[in-house]
């Protein structure tokens, strides 16, 4: 746009900056090299350039206002001598605006008479557009735990989260980010369910909603213990897990879809609300799960090791990145299956699956024991008590050591790796080791 003080020498010496590349007709011969006129009749100098004619001048106002005088032009850079190579070879730097000055004049100049390196520098131009640095859609698992513990920061929580309660509110909200990130087709992706059977490995074949149902399912004997609505109604607290999955499974009119979400969420939001205004006396409220019972504190404990297990057989069946839970949150998961060997232990004896005891002590002494080594994250030395579950584990009756990592435990306590296939460091009473090895695969349940 040129104003009515414009000088028209200065006007012929500014850079001559191709304009946009017209569109070709039907009938254009695409390999001929484009027309130099065209790049000319697109700037709004063109006439004065390839023109006969000077530049119309434009008319004087009739009466001239008193103006201030302007600032002192820059200085404009000189045109470079430079060979038609050279000035090919610039074209990059030109779109990337990393030639210099007297580059840039130099370049635009050529543009406006040479069309090869015109249509070229259109062409990187829109290229340059197009770079970027790469970004991973995928969230910061951690972004909410930062943003949590800034908005907390800054004002408390009137009513807290218990922290027994942490890793069954981090848990489900993992899972449920992971649920919102997947498609339709994927709901219906075939998960197996694995868990390990007196001496063998079992599975079950089902689908993502399937597991959604079913964590849905277990979660209800917690809702039950609280008052609150079982998603199988009344009536059905005495049937084990299983039996619950089996019979909602079967209650549903068709194969669950994704609308299994939403209750299944609507649920865990419930369980955390209700035990954060409890108070401190529902943490000891038993929860009974058919043929065994926990407090709540360890229940929940207990549902959050599920939901990250099945939230992993859900990522690997629909091929997304899944991580383990954080270390003092994995660190409890592994604290609560330790303190349930001694109880599973006794349970495979009276079976006859395990060995007799050899030394029986009074309970809460100390008694022949096994050192459990956890390295990594949530990792950490536990002494399981081998003769009674009432016995104390102590370092100074250790009689065998076996040293794992703590993800592969927790594979091992889901039913997910054969406790002979458990790659763990072994020490020491080599009979000790497998009944503990077997005891902890037969923590798992569907």
């Amino acid at each position: 746009m040129t104003g009515a003080n414009d000088d028209p020498e200065e006007i012929a010496r500014a850079p001559r900056i191709p304009g946009p590349r017209p569109a070709a007709d039907d009938h254009a011969d695409l390999t001929s090299p484009p027309d130099p006129s065209r790049f000319a009749a697109s700037s709004p100098f063109a006439d004065d350039v390839y023109g006969d004619g000077p530049l119309a001048e434009a008319p004087e106002p009739e009466t001239a206002p008193d103006l201030p005088a302007a600032p002192e032009a820059r200085e404009t850079p000189e045109l470079l001598d430079l060979p038609h190579r050279t000035l090919k070879s610039l074209l990059g730097a030109w779109a990337l605006s990393a030639c210099s000055p007297e580059e840039t004049r130099t370049v635009e100049a050529h543009l406006t008479e040479c069309a090869p390196c015109a249509d070229e520098a259109l062409r990187l131009r829109d290229a340059v557009g197009l770079l970027h640095a790469e970004r991973d859609l995928d969230l910061d698992p951690l972004l909410r735990s930062r943003v949590l513990e800034n908005c907390l920061g800054r004002r408390p929580a009137r009513i807290p989260v218990p922290a027994w309660a942490s890793p069954y509110d981090a848990e489900t909200a993992r899972l449920d980010a992971l649920l919102r990130d997947i498609g339709e087709a994927e709901w219906h992706a075939p998960v197996r369910l694995k868990w390990f059977e007196g001496e063998r490995a079992v599975n079950r074949k089902t689908t993502v909603a399937g597991v959604i149902g079913h964590l849905l399912a277990v979660d209800g004997l917690v809702a039950a213990s609280l008052g609150l609505d079982d998603p199988l109604g009344a009536g059905t607290g005495e049937l084990s897990p299983a039996e619950r999955t089996e019979a909602y499974w079967k209650a549903s009119a068709r194969p669950p879809t994704r609308t299994i979400r939403e209750p299944w969420r609507d649920q865990s939001h419930t369980l955390i609300r209700t035990v954060s205004f409890a108070g401190r006396g529902v943490a000891d409220l038993t929860v009974t799960y058919g043929d065994f019972a926990l407090p709540l504190r360890d229940s929940l404990l207990e549902r959050a090791f599920e939901c990250w297990v099945h939230a992993d057989d859900i990522a690997n069946a629909v091929a997304y990145p899944y991580d383990p839970p954080s270390g003092s949150h994995l660190h409890g998961m592994i604290d609560l299956a330790a303190r349930l060997l001694p109880a599973a232990l006794a349970d495979r004896r009276r079976l006859g699956l395990a060995a007799p005891p050899r030394e029986l002590v009074t309970a809460g002494s100390p008694g022949r024991s096994l050192h459990l080594e956890i390295e990594g994250a949530g990792g950490g030395h536990w002494y399981i008590a081998l003769d009674s579950p009432a016995a104390l584990g102590s370092p100074d009756h250790a009689v065998a050591q076996v040293a794992m990592d703590g993800v592969e435990f927790c594979q091992l306590v889901a039913g997910h790796v054969p406790p002979q296939d458990a790659a763990a460091g072994q020490d020491g009473d080599r009979e000790a080791i497998r009944d503990v090895l077997f005891a902890a695969a037969s923590l798992s349940r569907m």
